[in-house]
């Protein structure tokens, strides 16, 4: 592999990210705004699941004593 010297990797650098299609402000708000709710229902999810889990091993736990 051919080495490449540090101004011609900027440059190739520079070009590759003229190519990039950036998201919008719009889709950028949305993306987040998603992201929240979806980490939102998940954590009340995860929640509610080790709660029930916690419901059932102190069931069990409760009728060995």
């Amino acid at each position: 592999m051919a080495k490449t010297s540090p101004a011609e990797f900027i440059r190739q650098v520079q070009t590759e990210t003229k190519k990039v299609t950036w998201p919008t402000r719009r889709e950028t708000v949305m993306t987040a705004v998603m992201v929240v709710i979806m980490a939102t229902l998940l954590g009340v999810f995860f929640f509610a699941v080790d709660s029930g889990f916690d419901a059932i091993v102190k069931a069990l736990l409760s009728l060995t004593a």
